[in-house]
């Protein structure tokens, strides 16, 4: 395999700088590495690797000729003009935004679940990588459907304040700390307190009462697994740093006991089954810091429904919800697409 130029937009934020680690880690094959951001933060240094640094470059002034592969997570109006720039100059971008999620074509793609689609990246030279709630919801979910046909999702999400930048981050910090020593609460970031609280709205609210983050699940999912999947989802922000966790309720066309779908399960790619209750064995969103799997626990039978399961579902939203997931996406197109 041959080495890549790639460059890395909002290479300053927590997405950006989780891609530039994870690159380093998995050994991407690289001739160069660009960070790039907005012009406020040009001129500054961002780590690479163990020992490199990187000069971050202005973002509008790049040129992209030359460029194998942008990994992006600027925010959606900024991939909106940049991205068709840096596609036009030869460069496959792979987005972390939702601006070009549901564009018919661009492809929306997680590794495991779905890599083939990776092929239609040709029409606009754009992939994009979906939510971080949607994507460790599939990879756990894949084997299952294969096997039985999904149905119905009900899901309740459990997210982290860093699916919300590094500003989210900063605000849970402060108001704990304030709460602690009885100063007073600053909210920002967050329409109400975070700290010691959750918040049952992500993103903005939609004309049937759903937010836009629910809705992205409900889409996501039937474009990326199955168009017939029918998804409820309710998500809430919670005063975790870091790792969202999921109650997925699944519904199936046939028969999956518990001991099928735990075999089934533990052999999938990108899983970690870590289900043995008896003993205090589940995940939680400390265990999946730093970890590359979806980590599935406490898997057992819905008795409300014929064909029924119920799984909790762990991820470390910044790297398989956004960065790994994005390389990975990188790995296949450098593999069986970029020769």
């Amino acid at each position: 395999m041959r080495a890549f130029k790639v460059a890395v937009v909002g290479a300053t934020g927590a997405v950006g700088q989780e891609m530039l680690k994870t690159l380093a880690q998995r050994e991407f094959p690289t001739s160069e590495v660009v960070a790039l951001a907005s012009g406020r933060s040009a001129g500054g240094e961002v780590s690479f690797g163990e020992n490199k640094v990187l000069k971050v470059q202005d973002l509008a002034k790049f040129d992209f000729k030359g460029t194998d592969i942008c990994l992006s997570s600027p925010g959606g109006s900024v991939s909106a003009e940049f991205a068709p720039r840096a596609a036009a100059a030869g460069c496959v971008v792979i987005d972390n935004t939702a601006h070009f999620r549901m564009d018919p074509d661009v492809p929306l793609i997680v590794p495991e679940v779905n890599p083939e689609a990776i092929a239609g990246y040709t029409k606009r030279n754009i992939i994009a990588n979906p939510n971080c709630s949607t994507i460790q919801m599939l990879v756990a979910l894949k084997p299952l459907h294969d096997r039985a046909t999904i149905k119905r999702i009900v899901v309740s999400t459990y997210q982290a304040v860093s699916g919300a930048g590094r500003e989210a981050m900063d605000e849970l910090f402060t108001q704990t700390r304030a709460l602690l020593v009885h100063d007073s609460i600053v909210k920002e970031r967050f329409p109400k307190q975070i700290a010691f609280n959750i918040i049952p709205r992500i993103d903005v609210f939609q004309e049937d009462g759903s937010t836009k983050e629910e809705w992205k699940m409900v889409v996501e999912t039937q474009k990326i697994l199955d168009p017939r999947i029918q998804v409820s989802a309710t998500c809430v922000r919670v005063p975790v740093f870091v790792g969202h966790s999921e109650s997925v309720n699944v519904e199936f066309e046939r028969p999956l006991d518990v001991a099928t779908a735990r075999t089934l399960l533990r052999k999938a790619p990108g899983v970690m089954l870590m289900d043995r209750p008896e003993e205090e064995e589940y995940a939680t969103p400390i265990d999946c810091v730093g970890e590359d799997a979806t980590f599935v626990s406490r898997v057992r039978r819905d008795p409300s429904v014929p064909y029924g399961l119920n799984l909790w579902v762990v991820s470390d939203n910044l790297r398989k919800g956004a960065a790994l997931n994005a390389v990975q996406i990188a790995e296949v197109l450098a593999r069986n697409y970029l020769k």
